[in-house]
């Protein structure tokens, strides 16, 4: 206690006791009168200044270590944990953010990550394919994994091309030609099977020939709903229950929505009528096929060209029909569809007459010059028929020939398309 604190406590205990010995305060001697003397000498306020001495801390040293003002720290500027979500805003992926990790503070729970964490002996890999890989894997009680054979290993990378996820809506691709008898109808077919043999969202395939189509032929039938059924339901069409009514579905899950029977209707299939079946299968969709048929200048083929992301034009291995592939590249060209071209498949079906008699190279060398790829699909007794086509039943060659044939479709088309 200060000098002038005490001195303040005994004036006061010597007022209570009625004393009247002089007291200092403040400097002054108190005069002996009494209490109201006393109490018309005190001030009406009193202020006490207390000097302390100055505490100095010492800072440890691991706080020294954390020191804001050494290390030119901005708390503003220190990023906030958060968990790793692709959020899709305007068409653009933003990229999640990485927690930050400050030596010395608290870890947030997403640094608690599965390559920080997880040992390899955690990251037990799935048993193997191939004969002599598994062979290794069972008899040293999985111990030792020696991963793919090579075959499988191009299998799985094939399949992962043609499983490409893509974002902003379905992607349209049309099946074209300006001659018939070239197996249009069944490239569609195998086209359609080996996508959705792979892919886990939903593949159709829509007849928009002007004549009678056959596309409905190369499955089993379901239903005898056609292209005008579709048109003529549409405003009752709210769920994909309501459309699976509509079109039949093969062993791999590829549906098909079958064209007109009576040719007279089929004409009367146009522009518009291709709009709402289109607008309706983009509502479950992730890829359309269209079966166009050979007529190029039908008011169809110009709704289909409008929406498609990339074509697929097939041509026969004799000369006329490689000609007429070629130049139905050119009608494309010269009605403003370059970019479709550039981009553009051609598929060669070998199992027509006349395959045996030309150089396939020489054709191929030609398409080599004006497209992106092409595929040559080879003879096979189950397409021959012209019939239901069981995808699996198919020879290895041909099934191998419409899985790069969709590996290649999916590499053209585009991933993401703004809304």
């Amino acid at each position: 206690m200060g000098p002038a604190v005490k001195g303040v406590a005994d004036v006061a205990t010597r007022h209570r006791k009625g004393t009247t010995t002089p007291s200092v305060f403040d400097g002054s001697v108190l005069p002996e009168d009494g209490d109201d003397g006393l109490a018309a000498r005190l001030p009406e306020s009193l202020t006490v200044s207390v000097d302390l001495p100055e505490q100095v801390r010492t800072v440890p040293e691991h706080e020294a270590a954390l020191s804001i003002e050494a290390t030119g720290f901005d708390a503003h500027a220190l990023p906030l944990a958060t968990t790793s979500i692709d959020v899709v805003h305007s068409g653009e992926v933003v990229e999640p953010v990485t927690p930050v990790i400050v030596p010395g503070l608290p870890e947030p729970a997403e640094a608690l990550t599965a390559d920080r964490i997880i040992t390899d002996r955690g990251r037990r890999k799935s048993a193997p394919e191939g004969a002599w890989q598994s062979f290794v894997y069972a008899i040293t009680f999985h111990l030792v994994n020696l991963g793919d054979s090579r075959k499988v290993r191009e299998r799985k990378a094939l399949d992962a091309r043609i499983a490409r996820h893509f974002e902003g809506g379905p992607r349209f691709v049309p099946i074209l030609t300006r001659k018939g008898g070239v197996g249009k109808t069944t490239i569609t077919s195998l086209l359609g099977m080996a996508f959705a043999d792979v892919r886990e969202d939903l593949v159709i395939a829509i007849d928009a020939n002007p004549d009678r189509g056959t596309l409905a032929e190369r499955v089993n039938k379901q239903t005898r709903a056609t292209v005008r059924d579709a048109v003529t339901r549409a405003p009752a069409v709210t769920t994909f229950s309501d459309f699976s009514e509509l079109v039949s579905r093969d062993e791999t899950r590829l549906d098909i929505l079958a064209s007109d029977t009576d040719p007279l209707l089929s004409e009367a299939f146009d522009e518009n009528d291709y709009n709402v079946v289109a607008d309706l299968a983009s509502r479950f969709y992730s890829v359309i096929l269209t079966d166009c048929g050979t007529g190029i200048v039908h008011s169809v083929m110009r709704a289909t060209l409008q929406r498609a992301d990339e074509i697929v034009i097939v041509s026969g291995g004799s000369l006329d029909e490689a000609r007429l592939a070629s130049e139905t590249l050119t009608w494309l060209e010269a009605n403003g569809y370059g970019d479709l071209v550039r981009n553009a498949i051609v598929a060669i079906n070998t199992g027509t007459q006349g395959t045996n008699l030309v150089k396939l190279e020489e054709i191929e060398a030609h398409f080599q010059s004006r497209v992106r790829e092409i595929v040559r699909v080879p003879y096979d007794e189950h397409l021959a028929s012209g019939s239901v086509i069981n995808y699996h039943d198919l020879q290895p060659l041909t099934r191998s020939a419409a899985r790069e044939l969709a590996a290649l479709v999916a590499d053209g088309l585009p991933a993401r398309r703004s809304a």
